[in-house]
Parts: C-alpha cells; structure tokens; sequence
C-alpha cells in the first residue's frame, strides 16, 4: 500500500484567520466531548434504573445502546460529509452540537429502556461532532500544519474525555444519573454557541464543475491507501469499544462489597486514560509531521495489544489505573495519526466526504464491538473482552507490517 499525498495548497489556507478557528474549535470540542462523556461511568447503573433487572441482561444492553447509535451514525456520517463538503463545514459542526444537546438533556426525563434505546438512535443520525470538526480544520489550515492541528484536536477529545467521565461520576453520585444527562445537554449547548458566533469559515460553494470532478461518495475509494485506513479505522474502534461499555461492571466487580462511590471511581479511571492521551496526542501530530507514520502506528498499536491482554489480569483497581494510563498514551499516539493519513491522502475538497468515511466505519467498528462485547461478557465474564481485544489488535499489527509503504513527505511550505 502506497501513501499518495494529496494537492498541496488551498485558497483557503491563505485567506481565513486559521489560528483562531482552530483554537474555538478545541474549546468547542473540548466541551462537547465533556458533554458526551458525562455519562460514561454510570451508563450500566441507569439501566437499573431504568427498570432492567437481570444482571445478566444489563451488559447486554449497554452493549445495545451504545452499538445503536454507533451503527446509524455509520450510515449518517457520508451524508453529513457529502453535505459539507457542497454547504459548508462549519453548519455541520453546528448541526451536530445543537442536535446533541437537545438529545442529551431529553435522556434525562425518560422513564425506560425503550425511550432510552430511541434517543440514542436519534443521536447517531444527528451527532457526529469529531468528524465534522476534523472536516472544518482540515479545510482552514496549511497543509504541513494538518498533523499538530488535528493532534490538537484530538488532544480536546482526549480532554473531554478525561474531565467529562471524571466530573460525571462525581455528580452521577451526588445528585443523581438524570440531573447529569441534563448537564451534559447544556454544556453541548454551551459548545454550540460558541461555534455559532466566534468560528469563522469562508466557504465558496464548489461549481458543478468541480462537484462533478470531485466524484460520488465512495469515488474516494479509487485513491491509493484510503481504503486501507478505512479499514484501520473500522478495526481500531471495533477493538477499543469491544471492552468500553463493560469497563464500568468489570470495575465494579473489582470493588469492595458494600463501599460506595463506583461511579465517580470508574469516572477518575475513564479520566486517567483520557489525560494520558491528552498528553500524548499533541506530540505524537507535531512528530508525525516529521518522522512519518508507520514507526507511530506500529509502535503505539504494540502498546495497545499488551494493555488489553493485560487489563483481563487485573486484580485491583489499582493495577486497572496503571493499565489505564498505558492505554492512554497508546490511543493519544494512534488516533490522530490515522486523522492526519487521511488528510494526506485525499485532496482539500474532498475532506468532508473522507472524513465522513472515516467516519462511518469508525462507528461499525463502535456498533459491532460494544455489542459483541456485551454478549461475550454476559455469559463467560468481564475478563475475556479484554484477551479477545489484545488477540485482536495483534492481528491488525501484521498486515500493517507487512503492507504499508510510506511515499516521502511532501516538500514543507511558507505561510
């Protein structure tokens, strides 16, 4: 497989204050993630509370709804793309703050599984703020920045993804799983807004011409190595979210008898990961840009399969904080290499459709994973995601090794 940079330059890069753009798009990321990530340390313990009362059936349906939206998103995110890339980027990233909001709140006032099961179908057809924020920067700034800019990013996801689970659980425990859903609601608002009025985009709408140029949706398949990272994409995710949504029980079955505070505990550990992750992520897209991407890849995938294979081992909480700082650092190093390959691959106006592939089998991998894991949980236990996640991640190692050629990097440019 062969790497293809794709057409240096773009009008755009010169023309809009990308600084600017870029830095509101990380707080407004930043918020959102935290939004999102409220409810990740206490998703099972709703389910109680929502009236499902087999202990056998609640990672099941944990598995259920995180797999639901994943998997509408998967069939939502191309369109979402495909509209960008002729409307604008900058309404998409509105449309999936607004829309999230409004649907993070509503989870707060329903009464049970089913109304759940609803919203977050409606939240994988409306969301989808990391792509169409990918989408926007890739857009606005210079080509040989695309790798410390969308590493920034990702250092706002993995942010959120720290402070969001961590302050979650600690209000999940003080005042409850509804009243968290609803804070989660107002700080996507929050995200929104900001976008609204400070986000700038000079977006000239692509004549006929060039739409027509530019091909359907999946003529970005015939560009040398983008369906590879598909793929990548897709198996990444499918591994990492194969043990996610039954990290809180396996927590929990780690927990002493009768002491209180799993929720805020599981919280500081989605926390811990997502902090190292935050510290890796902006250095990993700076180092990118300069020693190339194969050596990031194997290296931090490497660290992926010995964490997971690890976790399964774990005896304490203790031990799963540790392993959890290492997964960290490993996901910071992977995620936003993978975002900036795909920006050297495809050309600047064909963004929005790549990104939404990505996209797309980025939420497979997010649908089939949390559910096959939510089976396999339910009837051998906790710990075999995890060997089944390391095995897994060993196998995507050997055709990376074994087929993957870097072209040299293209020549740097001045802005």
């Amino acid at each position: 497989m062969h790497f293809q940079p794709a057409q240096e330059g773009s009008p755009q890069e010169s023309e809009q204050p990308w600084q600017l753009t870029l830095y509101i798009l990380f707080v407004a990321q930043l918020l959102s993630i935290i939004g999102f990530a409220f409810t990740l340390p206490f998703l099972p313990f709703y389910i109680r509370e929502l009236g499902v009362a087999d202990e056998r059936l609640v990672p099941v349906w944990t598995g259920i709804l995180v797999a639901s939206a994943s998997l509408v998103m998967a069939f939502f995110s191309p369109l979402w793309g495909w509209l960008s890339d002729r409307y604008g980027r900058k309404i998409m990233v509105e449309r999936a703050m607004f829309g999230g909001a409004v649907i993070t709140f509503a989870m707060g006032l329903i009464g049970n599984i089913w109304e759940m099961l609803f919203l977050r179908l409606l939240s994988g057809a409306a969301t989808g703020t990391i792509s169409a924020s990918i989408a926007m920067i890739s857009t606005i700034v210079p080509r040989h920045k695309l790798g410390y800019s969308l590493g920034l990013m990702q250092v706002a996801v993995f942010l959120g993804m720290t402070l969001g689970p961590w302050i979650g659980g600690i209000l999940a425990d003080a005042v409850g799983y509804r009243y968290t859903f609803m804070a989660g609601g107002v700080i996507l608002f929050l995200g929104g807004m900001l976008v609204l009025i400070g986000a700038r985009e000079r977006f000239i709408r692509p004549s006929r011409e060039a739409l027509r140029e530019s091909g359907r949706l999946f003529s970005l398949l015939a560009y040398a190595g983008f369906p590879a990272m598909l793929a990548l994409f897709f198996f990444f995710h499918f591994i990492v979210d194969l043990v996610s949504p039954i990290m809180p029980l396996f927590i929990e079955s780690l927990w002493i008898p009768g002491r209180g505070g799993v929720a805020s505990t599981t919280g500081a550990l989605f926390a811990i990961s997502g902090g190292a992750a935050a510290l890796t992520a902006g250095g990993t897209g700076y180092l990118s840009d300069r020693v190339g991407y194969k050596p990031i890849l194997m290296a931090y995938l490497t660290l992926t399969a010995v964490c997971m294979l690890l976790h399964g081992m774990a005896q304490s909480v203790t031990q799963l904080a540790l392993l959890r700082i290492l997964f960290g650092i490993a996901a910071g190093g992977i995620l936003p290499t993978m975002n900036a390959l795909v920006g050297r691959l495809v050309p600047s106006n064909s963004y929005g459709k790549a990104y939404g592939l990505t996209s797309s089998t980025t939420c497979l991998g997010m649908a089939a994973g949390p559910f096959l894991g939510g089976v396999i949980a339910s009837w051998w236990g906790y710990r075999w995601p995890f060997a089944l996640a390391g095995a897994l991640t060993v196998m995507v190692l050997l055709p990376i090794a074994l087929g993957v050629r870097q072209r040299p990097r293209p020549t740097k440019i001045n802005t």
